[in-house]
């Protein structure tokens, strides 16, 4: 801090020191006023890499015929030696593959086909100097030492990269497409094209997520996993023929019509970590428009700012250009697509951080198998044409897929976590996200169905999945080495988590929680330990025991009320007032003596699982009277115990179903004297969902 010189002057000498006394002091209180305050969302990423690709699609052959120009720079302190490269296309390539051995040749009920099969050849790899490195080109299989994999390749470079140093290489590729399987491929005059060139791993210096010594990050490509690359420049350009309509990542720059009738497309995007397109003459393109002040009011903002205790600046969101590819038997969706896609930027935006980018595109695929993936500023969708007929206009699920791949954007598109390693750091936590924004859309008992006698919300959805087998995977474990359900761990388990945690801190800390992780780690590589942190500091609550349990874990969580009795204990005369006056005469009159009694009442609840969590137990006695109290739920049995005149007649464990977690909710409670007709109303309500569940699939069958 320094005064003017004009004020210095007109001060006396005892001023001037009492001001030198104060500005170490200022300074100090300004230091910590800043820890305090939250810091604003990171603009820009660390640029590790650039790629420009030209690429041209060959849609007799299915192939794609690419140059690349690929810049990476050596961030770390280390000295680099060689390259480590994902070559995602040869999962498909045979039935040697890891990704084929691990899905037996399947993956959400598309089936590989060996004619037509896909894959990648890099034809050569140089450097700007001419250097060809291809001779010192090997496959790796780093995760299961399968010699037939060739999804990881190795390149050894001419000359070691010291630290801050650059390396420009020129790679031709050519690519096969498979026919549309696990996310990628062509059906017909469809494309999706993802994973389809040859992109370099992460090289993660020690410390880097816990790393203990310096080195690359670069899995196989396996049944259940996705992806993760470090943030860069991306300039594509795409030659197809002028028949095709197409979409990318990124924003369009420019199109050149050719002599030979093909046409190339330039899109451009900064500060993102992957680039996929889709192309299909039948595409219908809807343009729509995210507009910040129209979709939010300076109310929602205003509420917004003291849920998370940010300024109202720091939450404004952006106006962001939606381009919707529709197949065109299924327009009918498109404003239902549109919707999806604003709720998310509105919430997601308003809630973790701002949209950075200017487009987003959705894509309604033209294959199943095509659907539900996610890209940076590019997703897919996918419905069917019945669902635009009453009374499945009510059936919302494809509402909630477009909500959570949107939702990708920031859960993994710009906090980009290891998908190999920790799945649910995105897929959990976008999954939690999507829950929150269809329940505030929808309404809770009907985010997925709102049907004529049939409902389905999302929690009922979740919990459905949950029980007291689902114990033999963690949630945090390398995805390929799930026993059982990779999508119970890394989607709904975590979601169900989250919940629960949500209940027991409150909605404003768990608010402040989320919003702190995404402004620390946007356009990061997290890990778990990130976010724990993050949790711990922002709740001021040690809550490792948690999420030890929880997350570390493979056991369950489900509490019991195993007992419930109530016995007379005593009988006592009791004569109320003295006497009581005659209406009719004035007269006062003894009153007759009335019986009461004591009762003991006693109930028990248990703790079968081994996870731990405080529940709320209450009482419900036969006048009306409630009683809750909290237990620690750290023993394996309480019994809770009372005597008083009126009898117990229901005993309950978390009352309120605030422990989404809880396997079993249907030992929760228990009655001194059992009521068939609850029975048979549970026995009812369950057939009726059977059977309404049956008629809709079967229905879908169908088709």
């Amino acid at each position: 801090m320094t005064l003017p010189t004009n004020e210095i002057k007109m001060c006396s000498n005892r001023l001037i020191r009492r001001a030198a006394a104060v500005v170490p002091l200022l300074l100090i209180l300004g230091g910590m006023i800043a820890k305090t305050q939250p810091a604003p969302l990171p603009e820009r990423a660390a640029k590790i890499v650039d790629y420009h690709i030209k690429v041209k699609l060959d849609p007799k052959k299915r192939q794609l015929h690419g140059n690349q120009r690929l810049i990476w720079r050596n961030t770390s302190t280390d000295t680099v030696g060689d390259l480590w490269f994902h070559l995602y296309l040869n999962a498909f390539k045979d039935r040697r593959s890891t990704f084929f051995k691990e899905s037996g040749g399947q993956l959400r009920g598309d089936f590989w086909i060996p004619g037509a099969a896909g894959h990648i050849e890099i034809l050569s790899i140089k450097s700007a100097n001419g250097h060809d490195l291809k001779p010192g080109m090997s496959f790796e299989s780093p995760d299961d030492g399968n010699p037939d994999d060739q999804t990881v390749c190795r390149v050894e470079l001419a000359e070691p990269l010291k630290p801050g140093e650059s390396v420009d290489l020129r790679i031709e590729f050519l690519a096969r497409l498979p026919e549309v399987f696990a996310r990628t491929g062509y059906s017909g005059d469809f494309y999706m094209v993802g994973q389809w060139f040859p992109k370099i791993g992460v090289y993660e210096p020690a410390g880097m997520r816990g790393r203990k010594a310096g080195g690359w990050n670069c899995h196989q490509f396996h049944a259940h996993s996705e992806f993760y690359a470090n943030f860069g420049k991306y300039r594509v350009e795409i030659n197809a023929p002028k028949r095709f309509v197409l979409g990318a990542t990124g924003e369009l720059r420019e199109t050149r019509d050719l002599p030979d009738g093909t046409r190339t497309h330039v899109f451009e995007q900064e500060d993102v970590h992957d680039f996929a397109w889709t192309a299909d003459p039948d595409y219908v393109v809807v343009k729509r428009r995210f507009v910040a002040e129209r979709e939010v009011s300076e109310r929602e903002y205003a509420e917004l700012s003291q849920l998370l205790g940010r300024p109202v600046d720091q939450l404004r969101l952006s106006d962001v250009e939606i381009n919707l590819l529709i197949q065109p038997d299924h327009t009918f969706f498109a404003e239902r697509y549109a919707e999806a896609t604003r709720l998310t930027l509105k919430w997601f935006g308003l809630w973790y951080g701002r949209y950075p980018y200017r487009t987003i595109t959705l894509v309604d695929p033209g294959a199943t198998g095509a659907g539900g993936m996610e890209y940076p500023t590019l997703f897919t969708g996918g419905t069917h044409a019945l669902l635009a007929y009453w009374p499945l206009t009510g059936f919302r699920y494809f509402d909630m897929v477009a909500v959570h791949e949107a939702g990708h954007q920031w859960w993994h598109g710009m906090v980009a976590n290891n998908e190999f390693e920790e799945a649910w750091l995105d897929e959990g936590i976008n999954s939690y996200s999507t829950g929150r924004v269809i329940e505030l859309a929808f309404g809770k008992r009907a985010t997925i169905a709102d049907m004529p006698g049939f409902k389905l919300g999302e929690v009922d959805m979740i919990r459905a999945e949950n029980g007291p087998n689902m114990k033999f995977d963690r949630i945090i474990q390398p995805s390929w080495t799930y026993l059982s359900d990779y999508g119970f761990y890394a989607y709904t388990k975590p979601e169900l988590a989250l919940f629960t945690l949500e209940n027991l801190l409150g909605e404003k800390t768990m608010a402040r929680i989320m919003r702190t992780f995404h402004e620390r780690w946007r356009f990061g590589h997290p890990g778990t330990a990130d976010f724990i942190a993050v949790a711990n500091e922002v709740s001021g609550q040690d809550l490792n025991w948690f999420f030890n349990s929880v997350f570390h874990g493979t056991d369950v969580l489900d509490y019991e009320v195993s007992e419930i009795s109530a016995t007379r204990v005593s009988e006592r005369e009791d004569r109320g007032p003295k006497s009581d006056r005659n209406s009719s005469n004035g007269q006062q009159r003894p009153t007759t003596p009335r019986k009461s009694a004591d009762f003991s009442n006693e109930f028990v609840v248990r703790r079968l699982g081994e996870v731990v969590f405080p529940v709320e137990v209450q009482a419900v006695f036969e006048d009306g009277k409630q009683v809750r109290q909290t237990w620690d739920g750290k023993e394996r049995w309480k019994k809770f115990s009372s005597r008083g005149p009126s009898r117990i007649v229901r005993a309950e464990v978390d009352p309120d179903r605030k422990v989404l977690l809880d396997v079993d909710w249907s030992n929760n409670s228990r009655l001194v004297t059992p009521d068939p007709r609850a029975a048979r109303r549970l026995a009812g309500g369950f057939l009726f969902w059977v059977e309404s569940a049956l008629s809709f699939v079967f229905l879908m069958a169908g088709i």
